[in-house]
């Protein structure tokens, strides 16, 4: 089994940090359903203003709402009007690993498919 990229979401806009929160990344449904990322599934948040990584999970956002909100210490990694990459990963047999695809989602602006 090796670490593969299952699937991105390339070019988020973060909508606002909420510090006083439990922690994660809230993200609009209707990104997670098109990457094929689950609600809590580990995810790599990587800030393309800062540099800033960190890893996390996902939450569902309110559908079609665009959000895209840093949780709890997370929201110290970036501030609203940054573009973020997230990233999925899966473990997958090296044979099966040779024709795997990724799904990559290119918001558009609005976080909006």
């Amino acid at each position: 089994m090796i670490e593969m990229l299952k699937s991105k979401i390339h070019r988020a806009v973060i909508t606002e940090a909420n510090l006083d929160y439990v922690g994660s990344l809230t993200i609009d449904e209707d990104l997670m359903d098109a990457a094929n990322i689950v609600e809590y599934e580990k995810i790599a948040v990587v800030n393309v203003n800062n540099g800033e990584r960190l890893e996390t999970y996902a939450i569902k956002g309110k559908r079609g709402s665009g959000v895209c909100c840093l949780n709890g210490a997370a929201a110290r990694k970036g501030m609203r009007g940054d573009v973020v990459i997230i990233i999925s990963y899966a473990s997958i047999d090296v044979a099966e690993a040779k024709q795997h695809q990724p799904v990559v989602v290119f918001p558009k602006e609005g976080n909006k498919l």
